[in-house]
């Protein structure tokens, strides 16, 4: 937290656990070094970013690729490299590299693209991060282009210039001042011989099992031949038993990536472009705000939606100037989604990871605070795993935020794509696949999520395993996947295609404007006034810098009540003589009583008045006929020059004494 000059917020005033802002970019870096260096690696290699000075309105995460690239260039590791990352933003129709915050505040879309210079002196990307921004749909409507697929494409074009400027830099440093490129011991899976004879042994089993559509049953069958290919397989490599199971592994993405490129078929006998069975449902558990189940194949999420006061929003205390965050995405991936035992407890990386994919994907078609003063946790529980769990909870987040009540801008729907590559006929064929598996994801190049609405793309992720993939491939992968998008929606937009009725379990909050200057008088001395509103009505009440307050309670009847007692506060209208009030007693004094007629108006209803009350008789002490929180119906009788109410009771015949 140096430095930004600041000092964490923590209990013990230093750096603890990494932020969530700082394991995403952790992530973003990690994303395009791990696949550039020479496989069979064995050595552990840890890179270490330290921010040591920042200008707040700046971004340090781009920098941190390029340093670390440079650190591993210069430490004479066998790394693939140099690589580069930058970030673009498309403002005022044009893209600008390096935005600081405040642009970024005004863009359409912002993108952070990583990659390297391949062969041919192209820039190949390994690595994209982007979304749509809170002001994307107001600078659409204001005449900004929209950030459809031809447009995002556009933008990976416009970063790899400065991805090759910056991969240069680094190399030219590299050649003055890096280490020569050491050598490592490298530790191959298996060696030739051994997957010769895996090879032989379960080729044509194999071949059979991996057509089976189902998972499980597809699992269970490729089990067996694994263990009868070890079986029949390891007498004859004594001493290297465990190069089978890894040259089986081989054989298998061997088996399915030549299914894909030579018959155009996958392993589940779906073709390219087809998406499994969808299903989606809506208020599915009782009792919360906001529920659904969204299903593709055997992909099953459950979103959950909670709402509540806007004081509950998620501080933050990290690098970057956003200090607050109003809506909040937590993602759970419990092993038994998969099908398997596990720790549960703390998210690791990757549920970070896929939370934030999905809380951006959602952001840009969020109503404003103004428009929903709510805080809004959204919770995906993957109950089922095969493939694109984080885009599934895109899916169930937007069905369960429709179901909560929340006034979407427009339903959002997400799809995984992957990519098969390999030389055919001498020339580098590239097969898009939408809507992959599990075992696709892990035999595959690449992983490349994208969410959006009808109209646009909202969030992207791509994540490859090659050295690069080309800008043209991608922006292929980008139009095949808004075809699977729509479709995703209209299943949706079956289940519901709006926002429903708020839950009778969730707070309704309004809001009231009172002068900065009467803050205090609502507040009261050590929140006296404040909290006898909230002990009065059952409200809660979050007042803003502003002069902004709003008030939450499960029935209307009890935030319209505290709104009413804020108003007579801050925004009064002076009492008139004659106005009735059910008072209540907060006083006793040896002269009469003091009521409150609401907070901060008191009156006093004197002993002679009470008399009155009890049929004309003498009192001796007033805590024989009354006591403190007793209620009265009471009429002002008279307003002094000071603005001192004295009070005259309501008798039971609907008649008052006078004041005296």
């Amino acid at each position: 937290m140096y430095a930004v000059g600041r000092i964490p917020g923590s209990f013990f005033r230093r750096e603890g656990r990494p932020s969530e802002d700082a394991i995403l970019t952790c992530r973003l870096i990690d994303r395009p070094l791990r696949p550039s260096f020479v496989k069979g690696l064995r050595n552990e290699v840890q890179i270490v970013v330290t921010v040591m000075a920042l200008d707040p309105d700046h971004m340090y995460d781009v920098i941190a690729i390029n340093a670390a690239s440079m650190s591993t260039q210069l430490a004479g590791l066998p790394f693939s490299g140099p690589i580069g990352g930058v970030r673009v933003a498309l403002i005022d129709g044009q893209w600008v590299a390096f935005p600081n915050h405040s642009q970024v505040a005004n863009a359409v879309f912002d993108m952070v693209v990583a990659g390297r210079i391949s062969d041919d002196g192209d820039v190949a990307i390994m690595m994209v991060e982007a979304e749509a921004t809170t002001q994307t749909i107001e600078l659409i409507k204001s005449g900004a282009p929209t950030p459809n697929e031809e447009v995002v494409a556009q933008g990976l074009d416009a970063a790899k210039p400065f991805i090759k400027i910056l991969c240069d830099a680094q190399a030219k440093l590299a050649k003055v001042a890096a280490k020569p490129t050491a050598e490592f011991p490298v530790f191959l899976d298996y060696q030739d011989d051994v997957y010769a004879a895996v090879e032989k042994a379960a080729s044509t089993d194999l071949a059979k099992a991996l057509t089976v559509s189902g998972k499980q049953e597809r699992e269970s069958a490729i089990d067996a031949i694994s263990a009868s290919t070890k079986e029949s397989v390891s007498a004859a490599f004594e001493g290297r038993e465990k190069e089978v199971p890894a040259a089986f592994r081989s054989l298998t993405k061997k088996l399915v990536r030549q299914r894909v490129l030579r018959d155009k078929i996958r392993m589940d006998g779906r073709g390219l472009r087809d998406i499994r069975a969808l299903s989606a449902e809506v208020e599915v558990i009782p009792r919360v705000h906001g529920s659904a189940i969204f299903e593709r194949g055997e992909t099953q999420i459950l979103g959950i939606t909670t709402l509540n006061m806007l004081k509950m929003e998620q501080q933050l205390d990290t690098l970057n100037p956003e200090n607050h965050k109003r809506y909040m995405h937590n993602y759970n991936f419990p092993p038994y989604s998969t099908g398997e035992t596990g720790r549960v407890g703390t998210p690791k990386r990757r549920e970070i990871g896929h939370g934030a994919l999905a809380e951006r994907a959602l952001i840009p078609v969020l109503p404003t605070r103004e428009e929903f003063p709510y805080a809004i946790r959204q919770v995906s529980e993957a109950l089922g795993s095969n493939g694109s769990t984080s885009m599934g909870s895109v899916c169930a987040s937007t069905l369960a935020l429709y179901n909560a009540g929340v006034p979407l801008r427009a339903p959002v729907a997400g799809i995984a794509m992957g990519l098969i590559s390999d030389t055919v006929d001498g020339k580098v064929e590239y097969v898009a696949l939408t809507d992959i598996l599990g075992a696709e994801d892990a035999f595959g190049d690449m992983d490349f999520k994208v969410a959006g609405t009808k109209d646009f793309v909202t969030a992207l992720q791509l994540d490859t395993k090659l050295d690069g993939i080309p800008a043209s491939v991608l922006a292929g992968a980008l139009l095949q996947a808004k075809e699977a998008r729509l479709a995703i929606l209209d299943v949706m937009n079956e289940a519901i295609d709006g926002p429903d009725e708020m839950s009778p379990f969730a707070p309704r909050i309004i809001s009231v404007k009172i002068p900065v200057d009467q803050i205090g008088a609502v507040i009261g001395p050590k929140g006296k006034i404040i909290n006898q509103i909230q002990d009065e009505t059952g409200a809660d009440i979050s007042i803003e810098d502003d002069g902004t307050i709003y008030i939450g309670a499960v029935d209307g009847p009890s935030a319209e009540a505290a709104r009413a007692q804020i108003n007579a506060i801050a925004n009064p209208q002076m009492p008139e003589v004659g106005e009735r009030y059910l008072g209540t007693v907060v006083k006793l004094a040896a002269f009469g009583a003091f009521i409150s007629l609401m907070p901060g108006k008191d009156g006093l209803l004197h002993v002679s008045q009470i008399r009155k009350m009890h049929g004309g008789k003498r009192i001796e002490n007033l805590e024989e006929v009354m006591k403190v929180g007793d209620k009265i119906q009471v009429e002002i009788g008279e307003i002094d020059p000071k603005g001192k109410l004295s009070l005259v009771p309501v008798l039971e015949d609907g008649t008052t004494g006078s004041a005296e």
